[in-house]
């Protein structure tokens, strides 16, 4: 193994998201399977006792890849050379809170962990913003963070798309990999908007076949499908008494390996980014777009046809991420 270890940061690492994540690294799923990880987990003074039982694990579990484990509370001490950051610690909104309560927790949280980002990572650091509102978050730790370059801090909706992709999966009985370029467009939150005009399915011969086709239900696409991917984490905490924290961890795995090593030829994936004006998205805002990564930077995928009912969808996502940042804007103050 002649590579260098890549720091990767994990924050409310005791957390579930926390704990199904950390072992998927030290694994290999997120940087690849010849690439040793030094993992930093980083949690609050209450979860010390949690994170030292992970770390324990850690250990136990003897990854060949891991080669060392930061496990602390303290967040200059956890962010000192990170290469990649994946901001899981949040503050959850909990029964009878106003979305105002959390943002405000969020804020101080994210201008914390920002700062001691910006003053101690790596030049390069990557930054993968998981807990919610994700979106927002992500623009709050930019604020805080503003030597860390746009381009590095992302959001993470890879969940969002790898439900659609899965859903479509499932109602054309073909394996998940078949199925491509499902878009998921705005906000990671109900009004999300999962976009099947462009995505395909493998055929038999070689070839592809427009998803909207094979479907041949535009009903079900425009209503049901776009509803229960919108609304699938609620279903998992109806069914599971807790958040998806198995398929979150898959996904930022998914997000940070194809954002680093790059999306395969002819196919795009979603992510939370800094909006340039693109599909007549307000700039400034971090917006779910299609994107394809080369080189360990992604760029937005251009000149896909919008149709009218597209169009609605990711003005009404666009619009509640304007109201989101305006509400985070204000606590800043």
């Amino acid at each position: 193994m002649a590579k260098d270890p890549v720091r990767v940061l994990v924050t409310g690492a005791a957390g579930q998201i926390g704990y199904a994540l950390v072992p998927m690294i030290a694994r290999g799923a997120m940087l690849g399977p010849d690439q040793p990880v030094i993992l930093h987990m980083l949690d609050i003074e209450p979860a010390a006792e949690a994170l030292k039982g992970v770390k324990m694990e850690l250990i136990d579990a003897a990854f060949p890849l891991l080669r060392d484990v930061v496990a602390t509370t303290d967040a200059v001490e956890a962010c000192k050379g990170v290469n990649i950051a994946v901001m899981v610690g949040g503050f959850p909104r909990k029964e009878g809170m106003e979305r105002k309560d959390v943002m405000s927790k969020n804020v101080s949280i994210y201008k914390a962990q920002a700062s001691a980002l910006e003053k101690h990572a790596a030049p390069d650091c990557k930054v993968l913003v998981v807990a919610n509102p994700a979106n927002t978050n992500a623009l709050i730790f930019k604020e805080f963070a503003p030597s860390i370059p746009e381009k590095n801090i992302t959001c993470l909706t890879r969940l969002d798309h790898n439900r659609a992709l899965g859903q479509i999966s499932e109602k054309l009985n073909v394996h998940v990999s078949e199925v491509k370029n499902v878009i998921i467009w705005g906000n990671h939150s109900s009004t999300q908007y999962p976009d099947v005009n462009h995505a395909t399915v493998k055929a038999t011969n070689g070839g592809e076949k427009p998803v909207r086709e094979l479907v041949a239900n535009d009903n079900w696409l425009n209503t049901e499908f776009i509803t229960t991917v919108q609304q699938r984490g609620a279903a998992i905490i109806k069914a599971r008494k807790l958040s998806s924290a198995l398929s979150a961890a898959s996904a930022a795995c998914d997000h940070i390996r194809d954002w680093v090593l790059g999306t395969p030829k002819g196919t795009w994936v979603s992510m939370g980014v800094y909006s340039d004006g693109s599909y007549g998205i307000q700039p400034g805002l971090i917006y779910s777009f299609p994107v394809t990564c080369e080189k360990g930077q992604w760029s937005i995928v251009q000149g896909l046809k919008i149709d009218e009912f597209s169009r609605a969808k990711m003005d009404a996502t666009a619009k509640e991420l304007v109201e989101e940042k305006s509400l985070a804007y204000s606590c800043l103050n």
